[in-house]
């Protein structure tokens, strides 16, 4: 009713013990779910591990360790960076392609304009 008069709020004389009490069960709450997510990562991971072990599959990070260390290897005794593999249809074609790929329009085109391009 003060409050409403436009006087001094009622102050709770515990107010600052709850505030502090319900701080630190909200801590005590967020310890206890990351403590109860940590235990069910750990047991994915035994999961996952176990199903590595069946099926003889590696970890990402130790293929990709793998992967790295070969590259390496290859690259040890050149001066040049590694080259990178170019995918087929990407410009390094034999010219046998091009060939076939210039009759391939030649047969689409009318008769005339085939004699044309084929002298």
């Amino acid at each position: 009713m003060g409050k409403m008069l436009g006087g001094e709020e009622e102050k709770d004389p515990d107010a600052q013990k709850k505030e502090e009490e319900r701080q630190e069960a909200l801590r005590q709450q967020e310890e206890e779910r990351k403590a109860k997510h940590a235990r069910m990562e750990a047991e994915r991971e035994k999961v996952r591990q176990a199903i590595r072990d069946k099926y003889g599959l590696k970890k990402k990070e130790e293929k990709e360790a793998e992967e790295k260390a070969a590259m390496e290897q290859a690259c040890e005794g050149s001066l040049t960076r590694p080259k990178k593999a170019i995918p087929a249809g990407c410009g390094a074609d034999d010219d046998e392609d091009e060939e076939s790929i210039l009759d391939t329009v030649l047969k689409f085109l009318p008769g005339p304009l085939q004699d044309m391009f084929k002298k």
